[in-house]
C-alpha cells in the first residue's frame, strides 16, 4: 500500500498488479511475460511488498523457490536476491532488514541487506506444535520493536515472538482447529495496529477476525463461518491490510476479488 495504490500478487496469473484506487482496472508492473524461471518472469508469487527507499517491489516467487527484487524506476533492473527457498509471505522494516516466512522449513528468517545465510527469528526446530516451532508459517507481520507475528497455519494459531528469544507466545487461536471465537482455522494474512490489536485473515472460517491485546478470544469483523459472494462475505480470504484511513482492505481469494470495509478500531 503506497499512498492511494495497492500491489497485489495475482498468484495464478504469475504478475504482480499495481491498483490505484478508484480506477476501473489495474496495470501489470512484474510478471508481464507469463509464467516461468526467466528473470524477467514470476512463478505463482504469493506477497508483494515495497523496500524501505519506496524504489523496488521485492516479491515472494513462491514456485521458483526465490526472492527477486524489480526496481519500479527502471523496468530492465531485475534481481534474484535469495535463492533456494520455499518463501510465501515477507515484509522488510523501515531499516531495509527482510523478514520471510519459509513454508519448508517451518521458521521465519531476517536478512540484512547484504547478509547471504540470514537469521532465524521465529521456529527453526522443525515442523511442531511446540512453542520454539512451527507448522507451515504463513504469512507475517514485524512491528517497530522487530517483534515477528506469524501465522502458524496447520497448527491453527498466530505465534508472537519478541526479539532474540528462544520460543514465541501464542496470541491467537492455539486451541484446535475451529470456529468458536476462541479458534482459528487456517490463518494466513495478519496486521497488529499501534495497541497491539491483531487482525487476521480466519482463512478456513471465512472471516476477519480481531484479537486485542492479552485476549483470549477474538471477534469477528467481516465475514462469519461460511463462505459467500455477497457484500458482507468472504470466500477464502488470504491477505488484509488497513490504510490511513482505517479502511480494511481483504484479499477475498475465491471471488477473485478485493473488498474494502470501513472498520471502527478502537
Amino acid at each position: 500500500h503506497q499512498g492511494q495504490c495497492m500491489y497485489i500478487a495475482d498468484q495464478y496469473a504469475h504478475r504482480i498488479i499495481q491498483w490505484k484506487l478508484g480506477e476501473s482496472q489495474g496495470q501489470i508492473i512484474a510478471g508481464e511475460n507469463g509464467e516461468g524461471n526467466k528473470i524477467d518472469q514470476l512463478k505463482s508469487p504469493t506477497d508483494v511488498t515495497i523496500d524501505q527507499n519506496k524504489k523496488s517491489l521485492i516479491i515472494c516467487d513462491r514456485n521458483n523457490r526465490r526472492i527477486v527484487r524489480w526496481s519500479l524506476e527502471n523496468p530492465d533492473d531485475r534481481q534474484i536476491i535469495i535463492s533456494n527457498i520455499k518463501c510465501y509471505g515477507l515484509m522488510m522494516n523501515d531499516n531495509g532488514d527482510l523478514f520471510v516466512c519459509d513454508e519448508e522449513k517451518h521458521e521465519v528468517k531476517k536478512w540484512r541487506k547484504g547478509e547471504i545465510e540470514g537469521t532465524i527469528v521465529a521456529g527453526g526446530h522443525g515442523k511442531g506444535d511446540q512453542l520454539n516451532q512451527l507448522n507451515t508459517p504463513r504469512f507475517l507481520f514485524v512491528d517497530r520493536q522487530d517483534t515477528v507475528y506469524v501465522s502458524d497455519e496447520l497448527n491453527h494459531r498466530v505465534m508472537k515472538w519478541i526479539k532474540n528469544t528462544n520460543e514465541g507466545i501464542v496470541v491467537a487461536g492455539g486451541r484446535g482447529e475451529g470456529n468458536c471465537l476462541n479458534q482459528l482455522s487456517h490463518p494466513f494474512g495478519l496486521i497488529v495496529n499501534e495497541i497491539g490489536d491483531l487482525y487476521v485473515a480466519d482463512r478456513g472460517n471465512h472471516r476477519v477476525m480481531c484479537w486485542p491485546s492479552g485476549s483470549n478470544e477474538g471477534r469477528i469483523v467481516v465475514g462469519g463461518t461460511r463462505p459467500g459472494a455477497a457484500s458482507n462475505q468472504l470466500h477464502s480470504l488470504t491477505c488484509l491490510t488497513f490504510d490511513v484511513e482505517n479502511n480494511l482492505y481483504v484479499v477475498d481469494q475465491h471471488n477473485n476479488r478485493i473488498q474494502r470495509f470501513e472498520v471502527e478500531r478502537n
